[in-house]
């Protein structure tokens, strides 16, 4: 089969799929010919070159690749909808940023860290959203439950694997996120935090 031909039908089913589709769904499609992976490896570089310097890309993701618009023309696709999307709390981007560099991590570790309890709608809204899954149990009293990120949680901020996350020194605003996220500071800056949150 033609490269062409392949790039356009690889081009087709990622426009028709509501989800990403990994390179073995994709080799799927093509049961009476004798594809490799290279060959769909290839198609799809041939598609990234396409869409380079376009408004939609094609995007490797935790779960295989998808299409999707690019990121600078946000400013003008947010007017298409009415409803505005739901802003997340400070508490429940810091306890999702705890659980995403610190996993496994218990919910107690989580609010020794934060100084102060976690909210039970928090957790039930992460494990809702399916950016959080309980990865086991910590062999202590009580076997508290040792939270860990998802592959949606990957999908949904745009990551393939945690190694995409930014390093903490990549971060803006580290001045303020040190203190919350407790890496190495003083204990008072760790009350700050708290007495924070406690307003």
């Amino acid at each position: 089969m033609e490269i062409d031909e392949l790039k356009h039908i690889i081009e087709a089913a990622l426009l028709a799929a509501d989800q990403p589709m990994a390179i073995k769904q994709l080799l799927d499609l093509f049961p009476e010919q004798e594809l490799t992976s290279n060959d769909i490896n290839q198609a799809i570089i041939a598609l990234e070159q396409d869409y380079q310097g376009r408004g939609i890309e094609l995007k490797k993701i935790a779960s295989g690749y998808r299409l999707q618009t690019t990121e600078r023309m946000q400013p003008w696709l947010q007017n298409m909808w009415q409803q505005k999307p739901k802003k997340l709390s400070r508490a429940l981007l810091e306890t999702l940023a705890l659980i995403a560099y610190r996993q496994p991590i218990t919910r107690g570790e989580i609010e020794d860290v934060r100084g102060v309890a976690v909210s039970s709608k928090i957790v039930h809204y992460l494990m809702d959203k399916e950016w959080v899954r309980v990865l086991g149990y910590r062999d202590v009293p009580g076997k508290p439950a040792m939270l860990g990120t998802t592959k949606t949680f990957l999908d949904d901020f745009n990551l393939t694997s945690l190694q995409d996350l930014p390093s903490l020194a990549e971060i803006k605003d580290i001045e303020t996120l040190e203190p919350e996220l407790a890496f190495n500071v003083p204990e008072e800056q760790t009350q700050d935090a708290a007495d924070e949150d406690a307003h």
